[in-house]
């Protein structure tokens, strides 16, 4: 089985109670959980343990998933999910057509941005630039890039760290809203921002 996501915390084996546990909590990246594949030795199978917030007795032939009240978490477990970092914050910034030049409507979000960036000490800030089909792929690979160039150049004028930051462009690879080619969308004209 592929597991696509492992989330810093996926599990804890906890070896103080009658039997180990594997308890699966909420990912920092998403606030969702990921897979954990239990092989049983000495019998046929596995246990297949994806759901958030639950707790599986290890130690027997067939382990059994229970779902955990959040209010019934163990100290040591509210201690853990606890110290994880905030989820990642997302912003979304558009521009006027074939331009750099931000959408009066995006400009509010700059300050939430820098806002966001205050609290999070040695923040990384990942910036990347998107277009819509209008155009030659490789001029769209160059203008999304120059876009994410730009927030960074603006970000960094209002007192974020450069070192802090990273631009990239995907061109029209990554489409918000799916067209065909050559059609101008405000949805796919964006930097996407996220904030660890």
């Amino acid at each position: 089985m592929n597991v696509r996501h492992i989330p810093t915390l996926i599990c804890t084996l906890l070896t103080g109670c009658a039997s180990p546990q594997l308890v699966l909590l909420p990912s920092e990246h998403d606030g969702q959980g990921a897979v954990a594949i239990i092989e049983s030795h000495g019998t046929a199978g596995e246990t297949i343990v994806d759901k958030v917030n639950s707790r599986t007795r290890l130690g027997r032939p067939h382990p059994a998933s229970e779902i955990i009240d959040p209010a019934r978490l163990t100290p040591a477990e509210r201690a853990l999910l606890a110290s994880l970092p905030a989820p990642p914050a997302r912003f979304i910034l558009y521009f006027a057509e074939g331009t750099t030049q931000l959408t009066p409507e995006s400009l509010p979000m700059l300050a939430a941005l820098r806002n966001e960036v205050a609290l999070r000490p040695g923040a990384e800030v990942q910036v990347t630039g998107h277009t819509d089909t209008v155009g030659s792929a490789e001029d769209n690979d160059m203008l999304s890039k120059r876009r994410a160039v730009e927030i960074v150049g603006v970000l960094a004028q209002q007192g974020i760290e450069p070192a802090l930051m990273t631009a990239v462009g995907r061109g029209e690879r990554e489409l918000r809203e799916p067209t065909a080619d050559n059609v101008a969308s405000a949805a796919n004209r964006r930097v996407e921002v996220i904030v660890r």
